[in-house]
């Protein structure tokens, strides 16, 4: 299959690479030439807009930072529903607001271009690996036929429901993960600050109901200091920030959500947007007297 694909970043560059591994042939555009590097030596033609990536592609999937940036590339002078023949499928992977996901979907509907939001859990590693949770909204008819291609992104590859259900399933992700990055640091914190090896306190609670897997992985890593992004603050930020627009828009009530997301923009404006969202735990270490 013809593939395109906009995004080349931490996640979508190894994503991409999956499809070429897999046979696809890849049509590629990027506003930033070193991202095309590692494409260099694969199936993979480069072009100078969206537009021409949509007339050599069957389908395009979209890799990006935000709404803005999406409808950008899909509805732009040179996006993809200027080049896109009808029955173009569009799979945008990023991460939106819901409301901005059906009104792009609607808008290339009037072009005849199909359109799915699949977004996706996993970060960078699970990029890598092939691993992602991918949550998808839209036709059922549009998903089977590109539901081969996230298959070989993702370990778990799941229709959600109508448009726009995709980018519901991950802010409700985002809400449970940055919850719980955010109890781990806390209670990481409270061992410190009290003289005891939080190591060990997380060896005893990986063993009863306070076991998660972000106890497990965002924890170690937590004790290993080892805080290079495998998903950046700053997007975990902005991911926050859509859940508590719809919060508002709905009339909805999330205060754990909503201290999170403070927490986020804090640790953005501390200068660490930078860095992975654990970073909460240098965040709340400043904040805290030395340990007693």
């Amino acid at each position: 299959m013809k593939v395109g694909f906009i995004g080349l970043g931490l996640m979508g560059r190894p994503m991409a690479l999956h499809l070429e591994k897999a046979g696809h042939e890849l049509h590629l555009w990027a506003r930033r030439p070193e991202s095309l590097a590692p494409f260099a030596a694969v199936n993979a033609r480069t072009h100078a807009s969206p537009a021409e990536v949509a007339k050599h592609a069957d389908v395009v999937i979209v890799m990006v930072a935000d709404a803005p940036d999406v409808e950008a590339v899909c509805l732009g002078a040179d996006g993809l529903a200027a080049g896109g023949k009808a029955g173009l499928i569009v799979v945008d992977m990023s991460t939106i607001n819901p409301n901005a996901a059906r009104s792009i979907g609607l808008r290339l509907a009037e072009k005849c271009i199909e359109f799915v939001d699949a977004p996706v859990s996993g970060g960078e590693t699970g990029a890598i690996n092939a691993a992602l949770t991918i949550m998808a909204g839209g036709k059922a008819a549009a998903f089977e036929k590109v539901k081969p291609l996230l298959e070989k992104m993702g370990k778990s590859v799941t229709l959600i429901g109508d448009s726009g259900a995709g980018q519901v399933a991950k802010a409700c992700n985002q809400i449970l993960t940055g919850v719980g990055v955010l109890a781990v640091a806390e209670a990481f914190n409270f061992a410190t600050k009290s003289g005891v090896d939080a190591g060990k306190v997380r060896e005893a609670l990986l063993g009863g109901f306070a076991y998660s897997k972000i106890l497990e992985n965002h924890g170690q890593r937590m004790l290993d200091r080892n805080f290079k992004p495998g998903f950046k603050a700053w997007m975990h930020q902005k991911d926050l920030r859509i859940v508590m627009e719809e919060a508002h828009r709905m009339g909805l009530m999330l205060p754990s959500a909503a201290a999170t997301a403070q927490v986020f923009n804090a640790i953005v404006g501390s200068g660490m947007g930078e860095n992975d969202s654990i970073s909460a735990l240098m965040l709340l270490e400043k904040m805290s007297t030395p340990a007693t």
